[in-house]
């Protein structure tokens, strides 16, 4: 196999080895699939303003997440069911995220459990939730993550139902067993399969009310909270104002509803509303160390990683997760020295320029 020598060629990979059902699920967004191009194309348009006559031979990239120093700003998101990519599934993304020295965030979706996955060793891990009906299985997974010493929750709550994905619909998708929902006390909530006609318990999910839902998990967990799928100001102020301890500006990947803006774009808007008060993160189309450069030129404390992980893991395994956090290391890296910039905080809004920002004016010239 001629070597991978970037982000994007495990993708044909993955395709070339996955069921179409499972290549399909993982890779197809929602609808007409324009944000998922979107939130691609958005980087594109992101240009750079380098910075030169700096020295770069000594860049620093470790950061502090929710008071955990971690090696570089490129974190793992919560991907479902990674056991149809890979036998190890998410233990073997959990063992590559700990080499890398960041953190990993495990989908409630699971396919391996809180327990499994921290039996794989040392390592900052984040536990990704649904609001459900029933907060006592809520209660359950949030004690049963907490057990397993998971370090917060990442609060999904763009979700009140699933996106319209019309390959899962197509392909007759259905899952393997969620293993953390096994030997809880699930009451009327049925979890069995997934499936895009009846989708899972989200007949008994309810739309996340950031004032209430928020504080009670405050009231179960001491666990800091951060609410994922924000993509507004208006969201923003609320997340704050509720307690949350960060903010992941996020559209599920595209797969919720098509036609929101990319996530890239809607970065600058939240990051302002948050004043500062709380750290925000982004995921959705970073491929390149650049994207992660714009991030956070744009404000974002960090990004997180979705597809990438699944492609590679299904191309190989472990190893494969290993090289695709390097490689957006080693390009992050190479960015910076490219820019002028030897640690994160010199990467400022003055780094970029961006299709939405007003004309530059340029200094007077005599002929």
């Amino acid at each position: 196999m001629e070597e991978i020598t970037n982000v994007m060629e495990y993708e044909e990979i993955a395709r070339q080895k996955l069921p179409k059902m499972v290549y399909d699920y993982y890779a197809s967004g929602a609808e007409d699939q324009w944000t998922l191009k979107e939130n691609r194309n958005a980087f594109s348009r992101i240009l750079f303003r380098p910075r030169i006559l700096v020295d770069v031979s000594n860049i620093d990239m470790t950061t502090t997440v929710l008071g955990f120093k971690i090696s570089m700003p490129i974190m793992i998101a919560p991907t479902a069911m990674q056991k149809m990519a890979h036998p190890d599934g998410e233990n073997a993304t959990a063992r590559a995220a700990s080499a890398a020295d960041t953190i990993m965030t495990l989908s409630s979706w699971a396919t391996s459990s809180v327990e499994e996955v921290a039996s794989t060793g040392p390592g900052i891990r984040f536990f990704q939730l649904y609001v459900y009906k029933d907060r006592n299985v809520v209660a359950q997974l949030v004690r049963r993550a907490e057990r397993a010493g998971f370090k917060a929750i990442a609060l999904t709550v763009d979700t009140p139902r699933l996106g319209r994905r019309e390959a899962d619909i197509k392909n007759r998708f259905a899952n393997l067993t969620l293993k953390n929902f096994e030997g809880l006390d699930l009451g009327k909530m049925t979890v069995d399969k997934v499936t895009p006609t009846k989708p899972h318990s989200f007949s008994t999910c309810k739309i996340c009310k950031l004032h209430s839902d928020v504080k009670w998990l405050q009231t179960i967990t001491s666990l800091p909270i951060l609410v994922k799928g924000v993509l507004t100001a208006e969201d923003a102020k609320l997340a704050v104002q509720n307690g949350a301890a960060g903010i992941i500006v996020s559209n599920h990947g595209a797969r919720q509803l098509d036609y929101v803006p990319a996530t890239i774009t809607a970065l600058e808007e939240v990051v302002k509303a948050a004043q500062g008060r709380v750290p925000v993160f982004l995921d959705g189309g970073v491929r390149r160390g650049t994207d992660v450069f714009k991030a956070l030129a744009l404000g974002a404390s960090g990004v997180f990683i979705g597809r990438p992980v699944l492609f590679s893991l299904a191309a190989d395994g472990e190893a494969g997760v290993r090289k695709v956090l390097q490689m957006l290391r080693d390009e992050l890296e190479l960015t910076m020295a490219l820019s002028g910039c030897t640690s994160l905080k010199e990467i400022t809004r003055s780094h970029i320029a961006t299709d939405w920002d007003p004309p530059r004016s340029l200094p007077s010239s005599k002929l």
